[in-house]
């Protein structure tokens, strides 16, 4: 069965697709991107749902060459440093952030998140702060880099969240959330 890979959907607005795929995977003891579903890297599905979902650019945080990925600016500050470290290269308007440790993440859970972009500058899931929605603007640029330098020991997406005054949407089911952190997790995934 392929997860999370579906059509292209209409009327959906084009956005910016970002892959957090820089982590140290240390919890794994392997590098997480690189473990294979259903024939397909995690990284390679990422990119995949981001680009049926309607991304008309998909960027790499983390060094990647084969993707030409985006190395960070500030080593191991987690998703804040990854997205700081791609958002020059993210023009203004709409993008989503996905983690590369949600295999069965799917267009519709993309396509909800950039729908709450109506009602707010951000949107993650209650309970998930990933994936994340938002508008990039002016705002956003300055409140991530005040972040980063308020919280160097490793800014958290939340704090990022509250300062932009983004919104929390009900979950979709809950294994699309699922992450696999851990070789039990990626064993269970894989029954």
């Amino acid at each position: 069965m392929e997860r999370g890979l579906l059509a292209v959907p209409r009327g959906v607005t084009p956005f910016t697709g970002v892959v957090l795929a820089g982590g140290r995977s240390s919890r794994m003891g392997r590098d997480k991107a690189m473990l294979v579903v259903d024939g397909c890297t995690l990284l390679d599905r990422a990119i995949a749902v981001l680009r049926d979902a309607g991304a008309t650019t998909v960027l790499v945080s983390g060094d990647r060459p084969l993707h030409g990925g985006i190395g960070d600016r500030v080593p191991f500050a987690g998703p804040v440093g990854g997205i700081a470290s791609v958002l020059p290269e993210v023009a203004d308007g709409a993008t989503v952030v996905v983690p590369v440790d949600l295999p069965d993440l799917d267009v519709a859970t993309l396509v909800q998140l950039l729908g709450a972009l109506e009602q707010a500058p951000a949107a993650c899931f209650e309970g998930h702060p990933l994936p994340w929605a938002a508008r990039v603007d002016q705002n956003l640029r300055v409140a991530i880099e005040r972040v980063m330098q308020e919280m160097p020991g490793g800014p958290a997406m939340r704090a990022l969240h509250g300062a932009i005054r983004g919104i929390e949407i009900p979950p979709p089911a809950p294994h699309v959330l699922r992450n696999l952190n851990t070789p039990a997790d990626f064993e269970d995934f894989s029954r």
